[in-house]
């Protein structure tokens, strides 16, 4: 049986995670730690590609992010809502794998399942903690993904954070991403299905030749701010705990 993940993205589509925090789960694993993400829909009411597409997209883009694991779940695209089932489904994904950090969307956004996502996924952390609740067991995709089903224990993330990066909010932190943005880039360019030039979307989708603009002007603005090249932003909602005023990063002057 595979260790537990350190850390597991949830996103509501295969590439969400690799626009807001696709640089971090790389440092992350580049520092020893096993990530994981769970996507919730299989992308089927994209406006380009299909599900099948996004499929073998999403693979490519986990080799190249150096995740450990990931899983798509069936909760219909365009429709994420947060019921009881779809709660459990969740909650069983969180006990099998029992990530110490979550990371979840912004609580707030312009497609419904972004914002649904984070309360959903909020919602499961508390579930999967319940000792008495049944949650049965995750069998879907759990072959593709190569984990056996089956760990109910009750588990918690220690820690929930949210990725602020499309929402014009202050972060409470950022994580310096400069050494991976480039890998980072690599892997949203993998979903050629959504980023290279067509017809279909073309009034919604930015021009191939402007997404590198895009992409970096965002990581460079987080970035200034802490005084790197490139970040990605994060919320958090607990109050921060410093014990050295003297190991705080970032100067003020």
């Amino acid at each position: 049986m595979a260790a537990n993940l350190d850390i597991l993205a949830l996103a509501a589509h295969r590439d969400d995670v690799e626009q807001t925090c696709g640089g971090t789960l790389l440092k992350m694993a580049e520092r020893g730690y096993r990530t994981g993400i769970l996507d919730l829909t299989q992308g089927e009411m994209g406006t380009r590609g299909t599900a099948e597409d996004r499929a073998r997209e999403a693979a490519e883009a986990a080799r190249i992010l150096k995740v450990s694991w990931r899983l798509a779940l069936d909760i219909p695209d365009g429709r994420v809502e947060n019921t009881w089932e779809n709660r459990l489904k969740v909650a069983r994904v969180l006990r099998e794998q029992r990530p110490r950090v979550l990371i979840l969307p912004y609580w707030e956004g312009r497609h419904p399942d972004h914002y649904t996502a984070s309360v959903l996924g909020y919602e499961a952390a508390f579930l999967a903690g319940l000792a008495k609740l049944a949650v049965g067991r995750q069998l879907s995709d759990a072959t593709v993904a190569g984990e056996s089903a089956g760990a109910t224990l009750p588990h918690r993330p220690f820690k929930i954070i949210y990725a602020s990066l499309y929402r014009d909010v202050r972060p409470t932190f950022v994580v310096d991403i400069t050494e991976q943005f480039e890998s980072r880039f690599e892997s949203m360019m993998a979903y050629k299905s959504q980023f290279t030039d067509q017809q279909a979307g073309s009034g919604i989708f930015p021009a191939q030749a402007e997404i590198r603009a895009r992409v970096e002007s965002m990581a460079r603005f987080y970035g200034m701010q802490a005084g790197v090249t490139y970040a990605e932003p994060f919320v958090q909602k607990e109050m921060g705990l410093v014990d050295d005023l003297l190991a705080i990063p970032v100067k003020s002057i």
